[in-house]
């Protein structure tokens, strides 16, 4: 990271600015340009071990891409704000951000409904009863997080 004043080291960290976000962005590899897709997700962390959860319908380009290739790249920002100094002439965006790479994985019939129970709970503080009939109309998939950075752009006088 070329600013190293501005990464964010420590994991906890990273999984609060992970917490905040509300989009995952996923990255594959399609023949000539990476493909990439906005995504709703939830996450689970154990023993500093990242696993996001997507879903989505059961057919699609993203699936033809986890078919050829498993690797997958992650992006996910929050804490936009613009700032600007009419008397420098200068502007800036503060911001929180995190991005990684890992492996994806179509989750078994079974362990769907704990996945999107896991998906849900980052959208509702309590538990949402979402309607079960949704699961076999749904493909759910896992990113088994290998490596992961944050990166944070606050002005110092405001953190």
């Amino acid at each position: 990271m070329r600013r190293s004043d501005r990464e964010i080291k420590n994991f906890e960290d990273i999984i609060r600015v992970m917490e905040k976000c509300d989009v995952c962005r996923l990255a594959w590899n399609d023949d000539e340009y990476p493909y990439i897709l906005p995504l709703n997700f939830g996450m689970e962390v154990s023993d500093h071990k990242i696993t996001l959860y997507f879903h989505g319908a059961l057919e699609g380009k993203k699936y033809e891409l986890i078919q050829r290739d498993k690797r997958a790249s992650f992006e996910m920002d929050c804490s936009h704000r613009l700032v600007t100094d009419i008397n420098d002439g200068n502007c800036t965006m503060e911001y929180e951000s995190v991005i990684g790479r890992g492996m994806i994985e179509i989750v078994e019939e079974e362990e769907k409904y704990n996945a999107l129970c896991t998906l849900m709970k980052h959208y509702h503080q309590e538990a949402f009863p979402f309607n079960k009939a949704v699961i076999p109309k749904t493909t759910v998939f896992k990113l088994t997080v290998e490596s992961v950075t944050g990166k944070v752009r606050m002005k110092k006088d405001e953190k």
